[in-house]
């Protein structure tokens, strides 16, 4: 492989270089990753004087580390539990049981498959993706280094339905141009879009970059290998010969115009350096439902060795910044994939510590994340003045929506759904949305995806709320929350306090109680309980994460 960072914009790799060293001096200081990312965002408040928000509160905290580890609030018992136990270390201890609990591979499957895949990727079967859903929670689970992680993921090896990842590279199938431009956003951080057409008016990227690139896919295809459980079954292959055309600007595009064969190049080297084809060589003839025969020299897997590598200048500070992003709101770089030097970091010296540290511990993620939620930062509370959900200098906690997957999950717990129907017989097909129909809570309830998006509640969401189906999560038989707050020997403060510890995580104000307490107590105490929780279900507080 030929990767000579300095054969072309030269500003960048310098600028880059540079921030790693100065990445080195940060973490030279020896200390934990917690303490350096508490110390630089302090810092950063004393120069823009800024108060901080208060630490939140135990309940704060709860409702907040079970959504973003597990995706699903506490139940009612581990809520009291943790909110009762009087241990100084009580919330580290908390985040190691969930890193380690088996919903943690579940949500960080989740919320990779939306980055992957979107809620609506392009046809070819790729909504039937159990396989890689799978795979991806399996990478999780064993906490596979990240970069060991997308070397497989990209490699593609196997097929879609028993290994998994093949399914990737299926959605943009004959289309290296729009793979390349997911590759490099998703992996690297780099957006080539705009050079796809013309060169970058604002970066040094130019067409031949993006075109450099997408010569790297140019040769792969997909093929169907034939069906296990009625699901396609497809695998990628290479072929030896093929290239992409380069046109030139699209302005200058005329009709019949066939453009010049350019050849792989990395982002800011040189070409790669492929052996030639003997004379003459013709492409043989893919065989029908036959996995192709490996290519003699794979442009994809030179690509899959340079993407992430360690020493590479993008694939380590990408992924150290979406992970921040994933957990404190918003990107050091926001947004989280556009790493250009003109989106200058919020804190630099910050972003360039997490990147070294990450290299370090060999890209292990949830290593990572405890460092993250342990840190006094994340551990702020919501509560504060700026009114900005993702508060650029991370002075309050920042506020997002539930996913779709987190809000269908939740409300079971919520409402004891799961508990009152334990001993009924499986259904043939389980949906992780039952008894809910999965496809109105994803229409309605389905975007933003990535959490940190712009994010503006709809009239469809209303209606969904007011005539949906979240009556039949209302069940009152032994187990569900209501069948446990009609019982006749609970008192109005117990009734309370149950239906807030379980739906929202935390025990009623004093000001909540004296509302309530009036409803609770009334003869018709069945029907009025049930609006009660409708409400709860419904309120702003259960479809935020704060």
């Amino acid at each position: 492989m030929n990767f000579s960072p300095c054969s072309r914009s030269p500003s960048i790799w310098l600028l880059l270089v540079g921030v790693l060293n100065a990445a080195l001096l940060v973490h030279a200081e020896d200390r934990p990753l917690r303490d350096v990312i508490d110390s630089e965002i302090s810092a950063v408040w004393q120069r823009e004087k800024l108060t901080p928000a208060a630490p939140s509160s135990d309940a704060e905290f709860l409702r907040r580390i079970y959504l973003d580890l597990a995706g699903i609030i506490p139940t009612y018992d581990e809520a009291t539990a943790f909110l009762k136990d009087q241990s100084p270390d009580k919330r580290q201890q908390l985040i190691d049981c969930l890193l380690d609990h088996p919903r943690y591979a579940q949500h960080q499957a989740d919320l990779w498959d939306l980055i992957l895949f979107g809620r609506n990727p392009p046809g070819f079967g790729t909504d039937k993706r159990e396989g890689i859903q799978n795979w991806l929670k399996e990478q999780f689970a064993a906490n596979r280094p990240y970069d060991e992680m997308i070397r497989d993921l990209l490699r593609a090896e196997g097929n879609s339905v028993e290994q998994g990842p093949p399914m990737y590279y299926v959605q943009f199938r004959n289309q290296p141009e729009d793979l390349n431009e997911k590759v490099t956003q998703t992996f690297l951080g780099v957006q080539l879009q705009c050079a796809r057409c013309h060169d970058h008016p604002f970066d040094d990227w130019k067409q031949t970059d993006f075109f450099g690139m997408a010569a790297f896919f140019a040769r792969l295809t997909v093929v169907e290998v034939g069906k296990k459980d009625n699901i396609a079954m497809y695998v990628i292959g290479e072929k030896n010969s093929g290239d992409v055309l380069f046109t030139g600007p699209a302005k200058d595009q005329t009709p019949g115009k066939k453009g010049e064969p350019i050849k792989p190049k990395f982002l800011l080297g040189g070409g790669l350096d492929e052996p030639a084809l003997p004379e003459g060589y013709k492409e043989p003839k893919l065989e029908e439902k036959k996995p192709p025969p490996p290519p003699t020299f794979s442009r994809k897997d030179k690509l899959v060795e340079w993407i992430a590598r360690a020493d590479n200048p993008y694939f380590a500070r990408a992924i150290a910044n979406r992970m921040w992003g994933q957990y404190l709101g918003r990107g050091i770089v926001h947004p989280v994939d556009n790493l250009s030097p003109a989106n200058e970091p919020s804190h630099p010296a910050l972003l360039d510590a997490i990147t070294i540290w990450l290299v370090e511990k060999k890209f292990d993620l949830k290593a990572l994340t405890r460092e993250l939620l342990n840190s006094n930062t994340y551990q702020l509370s919501s509560r504060g003045t700026s009114g900005e959900a993702q508060p650029m200098w991370f002075q309050h906690a920042r506020v997002r929506p539930l996913s779709a997957e987190e809000l269908g999950e939740s409300w079971r717990i919520a409402t004891g759904y799961d508990e009152a129907t334990k001993d009924k017989p499986p259904e043939k097909t389980p949906s992780r949305f039952r008894p809910l129909n999965r496809d109105y809570v994803v229409r309605f309830f389905g975007q933003p995806n990535n959490g940190t998006g712009d994010f503006q509640g709809g009239l469809a969401e209303h209606l969904y709320f007011n005539n949906g189906e979240l009556g039949s999560l209302l069940l009152r038989t032994p187990g569900s929350l209501l069948g446990t707050i009609i019982n006749k020997e609970m008192s109005g403060d117990e009734r309370i306090e149950r239906l807030f510890l379980q739906i929202l995580s935390r025990p009623p104000t004093t000001a909540e109680r004296e509302k309530f307490i009036e409803m609770v107590n009334k003869k018709d105490v069945e029907d009025r309980v049930n609006d009660l929780v409708w409400a709860l279900l419904t309120c702003s507080e259960f479809r935020f994460n704060h």
